[in-house]
């Protein structure tokens, strides 16, 4: 029901990524990769000149330059040259983390695509009027986790101590409580940095956090701590989804489509040359960018994807049913109060198109 995670040897590094800028073409355009192909080289002229006339695509992270799932295989398209085999002018811009400024930039079409944390996160954006449509998804299980030390061995063990949170307790988390019986009036949440030696240093007992970042950051410092997955009490969740403007949807469909085939095409690059794309990524943070513990994230993030994509389904590939189940269950835990109409919200069909016979279509015919 839970895991023990032993060290590894990764690099120690703080939670956040610290801030960097968007910018120029130059400021943003990644290096460390040597482009492929030519302009154009994977399109036919016409569609070229339909990916062409989107005229320049901004794609907003969800977090600095992260190595996750969704932030870094776009990086590093643009760095190998893919978006431009597609005849795409692609500006990428650093995200905050903050889920409900990225769908208001791309509802407001400030931004045309963005990557946001998860399904949960775009049906409350939609639950508030937000006007997205979510075009896919990369991990079918959540990526929060709550961590303890060894010591604690069964989550009602968690009333009468203190846990720190980052300013909320994830719902996928509550969830995991309740679906334990943990009394949450006796729990004291306390509000914490980003610094995960809290836990180890007896200053809480128990602490949320992101299975590709504590964990990893407390197992470089040799430390053992216990990871409770929601996902282990049946709690739904999902990793990296990908929200478009429907306006620009409608407009350049060509464009939506091959950014995400280059993305797609990046994202199975990068797993076979993680180090060259997380380079491709420091280069685009000003300073404090760890490296080593970046390429763990993205191992990390792309074990959770491959592991928990369904049978029959394709890399990216976005269906209503998971979509749905989260709904029920954000209503169930009051965060919406009902499931938007998904029909609305969810475009299906679109990533399943960049395939044949289960392989991504690359050049496009």
């Amino acid at each position: 029901m839970h895991r023990l995670r032993t060290a590894l040897a990764l690099g120690a590094t703080a939670a956040l990524f610290l801030a960097a800028c968007g910018g120029s073409d130059d400021d943003d355009a990644a290096g460390g990769s040597t482009p492929t192909g030519s302009r154009g080289s994977a399109v036919s002229a016409e569609r070229c000149a339909q990916n062409e006339a989107a005229g320049r695509v901004t794609y907003v992270t969800g977090f600095q330059y992260q190595a996750s799932a969704s932030i870094l295989d776009p990086i590093a398209a643009r760095a190998l040259g893919y978006f431009d085999d597609v005849c795409l002018d692609v500006e990428i811009q650093p995200g905050t983390g903050e889920t409900a400024q990225n769908a208001q930039l791309v509802a407001a079409g400030t931004a045309q695509v963005s990557s946001i944390a998860g399904n949960g996160d775009v049906l409350v954006n939609v639950a508030n009027g937000v006007d997205v449509k979510a075009v896919a998804m990369f991990g079918h299980v959540p990526v929060a986790t709550l961590m303890t030390k060894p010591d604690i061995t069964d989550l009602k063990q968690l009333e009468g101590t203190t846990l720190g949170q980052k300013g909320a307790l994830p719902v996928t988390i509550e969830a995991m409580l309740r679906a334990k019986g943990v009394d949450l009036s006796k729990v004291k949440q306390v509000v914490v940095g980003y610094d995960p030696s809290v836990l180890v240093r007896g200053q809480v007992q128990s602490l949320t956090g992101y299975k590709s970042n504590e964990p990893l950051t407390l197992a470089a410092m040799g430390e053992e701590v216990t990871e409770w997955n929601p996902e282990d009490y049946g709690v739904p969740g999902s990793i990296a989804t990908t929200i478009v403007n429907p306006a620009f949807l409608a407009d350049h469909r060509t464009a939506v489509e091959d950014f995400l085939r280059a993305q797609l095409k990046a994202y199975a690059y990068c797993e076979d040359h993680a180090e060259e794309c997380v380079a491709d990524a420091a280069e685009l943070s000003q300073a404090g960018y760890d490296t080593d513990h970046n390429v763990e994230v993205w191992r990390t993030e792309t074990g959770l994807v491959d592991g928990s994509l369904p049978a029959g389904q394709v890399l990216g590939q976005i269906d209503e049913a998971p979509v749905r189940t989260e709904g029920d269950f954000l209503v169930q835990m009051r965060q919406i109060p009902a499931v938007p109409d998904l029909g609305e919200v969810v475009v299906p069909d679109l990533v399943p198109s960049l395939y044949s016979g289960g392989e991504l279509v690359w050049p496009v015919p």
